[in-house]
C-alpha cells in the first residue's frame, strides 16, 4: 500500500498536470484571438490604440485577479485554512469574511473604475505622452470602454481564490478562455470596426463571461452576497490584507516595466506598439507552454522538499527540470531565428496584417528571443525562493530593474527601433536571472557548476545546428515549396539536426529521452 504523503504528492502532480493541459488550450485560443485580431485591424493606429489602453484594465483582471494574482493567492492562503478539507458549505462565519472582502473590494476597484473613466484621456497622455493628438484620443476612448473591467478584476480574483480554496480547480483555468472566445466572435459577426470600439466592447464583455461563469459554483458552495461593512474588527479580513498589499507591489512591477516600453514606444512608428505586443504572444505561445508544463509540477515537489529539509533533492530537481527544459529550448530558439520572419507571414500576413506589419513583428521576435533561457532559468529559480516562503528578494530585484530597463531604452531605442525595445527586455531578463541565482546561494547551494557545463555543451551544438539548418534552408529556398509546406520540412530537419548532434555529443538528456520513448514502445 502506497504511503499517504505519497498519495498526496501523485495526486497534486496529476492535478497540476490537468491545470497544465487547460492552460495551454487556453494559449492555444488567446494566440488564436490574437491572429483574428491581427487579421481585423493589423499593426497601426487602432491596434496600438486599444493594446495601449488594454494595459489598464489587464492589470486588475490579468496580474491581480487572474491565478496566481494577489487576491486568488490571499484568499487561498486565508480560506483553505478555514476549509481545510474542502467539502462543506459555506457558513456564515466564512460568508461574512467573503462578504467583506467582496464589499471592500468593489468599493475600492469601483472608485478606480471611475476615475480611469473619467481621467481616461489623462492617464493616455501620460502613458503615450510621444504619440500623436488621435493615437491619445483613441485609446483614451479604448480605454472608457473597458473600465468595467477594472471592477470585474478584483470580483474574478476573489471568487478564483474560493474555487481553488474548494479544490475546484477547472473553472477558474477555463474562464479566462471565455475573454479570448468573446473577442473571436464578436469581432468576427461585425467585421467593419474602423476605430476598434467593437473589439475594446468585446473584451468588456469577455470579462463579464469570466465573472458569470464562476457564479453558478460560487453560489452552489454556499456563498452569497451581502454587503458588509465590517472592515476593522475581522482578524482573518485583516490577515487577508496584510497577504494583499505586498503581493499587489510586487505583482505591478512588471507592469511598470511595460509602461517605460510603452512610452519609448509611443516616439517610435505607428504599429510599433503592437508589433511588441503580437511577438511577445508568439514567444509566449511555445514558451509559455514549455515553462509550465513544466514548473507546475514542480513547484509543488520544490515546497514538499523543503518542508522536509532534503536540500540535495531540491539540488537534484531544479538541476534536472531546468536542464530538461533548456534541452527543449533551443531548438526553440533556432527556429525563431532562421524561420521567425516565415511564420509570422504564414501566420498573420492576412487582411489588415501587410508586409511591414510582419517585418516590425519579425523584428521584436528575434530580440526578444535572445531571453529564452534567462526566462526559462528566471522563472525556474524563483519558484525555489516561493517554496522557501521568499517573495521579497524576487519582488527587489524586479524593481531594482525598473532603472536598468529605462536606461537600457534610452541607450537603444534611439538608433535599434523597436529591436531594442524588445533587447532590452531580453537583457533585463538576463540581469534579474543573474541576481536571483547569485542571491539563492544564501539559502541553498544548487550546484550549478554542472548545470553550466551542460549549458554550454548545449549551446555551442545548437549553434553548430544553426549552422547547418541555415545551409539547407538556403538550399531548400530554391526549391520554391509553398510557405506552409516549407516551413513544416524546416522544423522536421531543425529537430532532426539537433537531436543527432545531442546524441553524438553525449548530451544525458538526450539519452533518457530516447530510453523513455524506447520503453513506452515496448510497453
Amino acid at each position: 500500500m502506497k504511503d499517504n504523503s505519497v498519495e498526496k504528492t501523485e495526486s497534486i502532480l496529476k492535478s497540476a498536470w490537468m491545470i497544465a493541459v487547460v492552460i495551454v488550450v487556453s494559449k492555444f485560443v488567446g494566440f488564436l484571438r490574437d491572429i483574428v485580431i491581427a487579421n481585423f485591424y493589423g499593426a497601426g493606429l487602432v491596434s496600438d490604440s486599444y493594446f495601449y489602453a488594454y494595459q489598464i484594465p489587464s492589470l486588475a483582471l490579468i496580474l491581480l485577479g487572474g491565478v496566481g494574482g494577489p487576491f486568488h493567492s490571499a484568499v487561498v492562503s486565508v480560506f483553505s485554512k478555514l476549509i481545510p478539507n474542502g467539502s462543506f458549505r459555506a457558513d456564515e462565519r466564512l460568508n461574512k469574511l467573503f462578504n467583506t472582502f467582496l464589499t471592500s473590494t468593489l468599493m475600492v476597484f469601483t472608485i478606480l473604475g471611475i476615475l480611469i473613466f473619467a481621467f481616461s484621456d489623462v492617464i493616455m497622455q501620460v502613458i503615450i505622452s510621444n504619440g500623436s493628438s488621435e493615437l491619445v484620443n483613441l485609446a483614451s476612448l479604448h480605454l472608457k470602454i473597458m473600465s468595467p473591467v477594472f471592477v470585474i478584476g478584483g470580483v474574478v480574483g476573489i471568487y478564483y481564490g474560493i474555487l481553488v480554496s474548494y479544490k475546484k480547480f477547472m473553472i477558474p483555468n477555463i474562464s479566462p478562455i471565455l475573454m479570448s472566445l468573446a473577442i473571436i466572435i464578436i469581432i468576427s459577426l461585425v467585421k467593419q470596426d474602423t476605430n476598434g470600439i467593437m473589439l475594446a466592447f468585446a473584451t468588456t464583455v469577455g470579462a463579464v463571461c469570466q465573472f458569470l461563469f464562476q457564479l453558478p459554483k460560487i453560489k452552489q458552495l454556499g456563498f452569497k452576497f451581502r454587503p458588509n461593512f465590517d472592515f476593522f474588527n475581522n482578524q482573518q479580513f485583516k490577515n487577508i490584507l496584510e497577504l494583499l498589499f505586498p503581493a499587489i507591489l510586487s505583482s505591478t512591477v512588471g507592469q511598470i516595466h511595460i509602461y517605460v516600453d510603452m512610452f519609448f514606444a509611443s516616439s517610435l512608428k505607428e504599429g510599433a506598439w503592437s508589433a511588441i505586443g503580437y511577438a511577445n504572444r508568439i514567444f509566449q505561445f511555445p514558451v509559455g507552454i514549455l515553462v509550465t508544463a513544466f514548473l507546475v509540477p514542480l513547484f509543488p515537489l520544490f515546497s514538499r522538499l523543503v518542508a522536509q529539509k532534503d536540500y540535495e533533492g531540491i539540488k537534484y530537481y531544479f538541476n534536472k527540470g531546468v536542464g530538461l527544459l533548456n534541452f527543449a529550448s533551443f531548438p526553440i530558439l533556432i527556429a525563431i531565428i532562421l524561420l521567425g520572419y516565415d511564420g509570422v507571414k504564414l501566420v498573420f500576413e492576412r487582411g489588415a496584417f501587410g508586409a511591414d506589419a510582419t517585418f516590425m513583428v519579425s523584428e521584436a521576435l528575434i530580440f526578444l528571443s535572445v531571453s529564452l533561457l534567462p526566462y526559462v532559468f528566471r522563472d525556474s529559480i524563483t519558484r525555489v525562493y516561493y517554496a522557501f516562503n521568499d517573495s521579497k528578494t524576487p519582488f527587489y530585484v524586479a524593481f531594482g530593474s525598473i532603472v536598468l530597463k529605462f536606461l537600457l531604452n534610452w541607450l537603444m531605442v534611439p538608433s535599434m527601433g523597436i529591436g531594442g525595445i524588445t533587447l532590452s527586455t531580453s537583457l533585463v531578463t538576463l540581469w534579474n536571472a543573474c541576481v536571483l541565482g547569485y542571491f539563492i546561494r544564501k539559502k541553498i547551494s544548487l550546484g550549478l557548476k554542472k548545470y553550466f557545463v551542460d549549458l554550454l555543451k548545449m549551446f555551442l551544438i545548437a549553434v553548430l545546428s544553426y549552422i547547418i539548418c541555415f545551409g539547407l534552408y538556403n538550399a531548400l529556398s530554391v526549391v520554391g515549396l509553398p510557405l506552409l509546406i516549407n516551413l513544416i520540412v524546416m522544423l522536421l530537419i531543425i529537430c532532426f539536426v539537433y537531436g543527432v548532434l545531442v546524441l553524438l555529443f553525449k548530451i544525458e538528456y538526450a539519452y533518457e529521452l530516447v530510453n523513455r520513448i524506447v520503453a513506452k514502445w515496448k510497453k
